[in-house]
């Protein structure tokens, strides 16, 4: 089955048009670059930042691709296994041409690459198609060249633009929304999930698509997040949590913590460490820095105001658009480059009154 417009349908604004025009335009420049005459976005179950960033549209099938080629149809053609996801992307109007997929026999995929008869695919996430397609893929193209482009894709999302940070400020006051939840629900008796479920009902009621959500509650002795369990809170747990919900396709998140009922002096101390390395890595982010360097302008804070046996684990990643995120590890010599989203995030494993701390900041050419 195939979802067609006759023409393309007017967007939404003149915005949405120069979003688009800026997407393509920086695929195909990569695309050239890296000597590709077609690329498929592959979105496998939850994994769908790539096909999102092509169709700006909510999708829910177990697999859906987008293909584009590197001087063809302007806006691509997109597949699908769930047929409503074929209204979601046809009624958003990014790509108008949206062929229904069969798991068993995906002829609308295949000869949408004949007709495309490229030399060289890169398929964005080749690492999670499926080797059944994959080899169904080599057979239908003998002749050309099947490549990763899972980085190359990657590099193009991590740099935001300003249509897309208007998006994430957007998300960002569901994320404050959520926190705000959180802490004026807190009180002694309830249980971790009712915690939750005060936080859900809060960002959904803003428009959240989805959430992913942890949490911790308790002393000293609580050294990792989980899903909300029955714990009862009690009074002096410190309540730690991680919160990321989803608006429009963009995942903002925050680590926070909060004390139930009068903070002890160790738990101040602690808040205020947390905050002071927190800020550190924020100021050392901006273009051309690692994800090494921010965690290493973290750890110097931690280092200057714990004891010599105390390990902090400070952990910037990367933000990211889509239903995913690129993260990065403390050691990564991957570059921040202007629009570019990071999360310091700071979490102590032996140290008394262990909080978890993170905030999403963005890197600008000035910083």
């Amino acid at each position: 089955m195939t979802a067609n417009h006759d023409g393309p349908r007017a967007l939404d604004d003149t915005a949405d048009a120069a979003e688009q025009n800026l997407r393509l335009g920086r695929v195909r420049a990569a695309m050239a670059a890296a000597g590709l005459d077609a690329l498929l976005a592959f979105a496998p179950a939850w994994r769908r930042e790539n096909v999102r960033y092509f169709t700006d549209a909510r999708l829910s099938g177990t697999a859906s691709f987008v293909l584009l080629t590197v001087d063809g149809p302007e806006r691509g053609s997109a597949f699908s296994t769930r047929r409503a996801d074929l209204d979601a992307i046809v009624g958003r109007g990014w790509v108008t041409d949206a062929h229904q997929l069969s798991v068993h026999a995906p002829s609308a995929l295949t000869e949408g690459l004949l007709a495309a008869g490229p030399k060289r695919l890169g398929i964005a996430h080749y690492e999670l198609l499926p080797g059944l397609l994959l080899s169904r893929l080599g057979k239908t193209l003998p002749g050309t060249e099947i490549v990763s482009a899972t980085r190359l894709m990657d590099d193009i999302r991590l740099v935001k633009s300003d249509w897309e940070i208007a998006r994430m400020r957007h998300a960002a006051n569901v994320v404050d929304a959520g926190w705000k939840a959180f802490v004026d629900v807190l009180r002694p008796g309830l249980p971790e999930h009712g915690i939750v479920a005060a936080v859900e009902a809060a960002i959904k009621e803003l428009g959240a698509e989805d959430n992913f959500m942890l949490i911790a509650s308790g002393g000293d002795e609580v050294r990792g997040m989980t899903a909300p369990s029955p714990r009862v809170l009690q009074r002096g747990d410190m309540v730690r949590t991680e919160l990321t919900p989803q608006l429009n396709g963009y995942w903002l998140q925050i680590c926070r913590s909060a004390v139930v009922g009068r903070a002890s002096d160790a738990q101040r101390r602690s808040f205020d460490l947390f905050n002071e390395a927190v800020e550190a890595g924020i100021a050392a982010v901006h273009p051309g820095v690692t994800a090494h360097e921010v965690a290493r302008a973290q750890n110097d804070v931690f280092r200057a105001g714990a004891s010599a046996s105390t390990a902090p684990a400070s952990t910037p990643g990367y933000g990211d658009t889509g239903t995913a995120c690129t993260s990065t590890r403390p050691r990564s010599s991957r570059a921040t480059r202007p629009s570019c989203q990071r999360t310091p995030s700071s979490s102590f494993t032996r140290i008394p009154t262990r909080r978890s701390l993170a905030t999403t900041c963005s890197a600008t050419r000035s910083g």
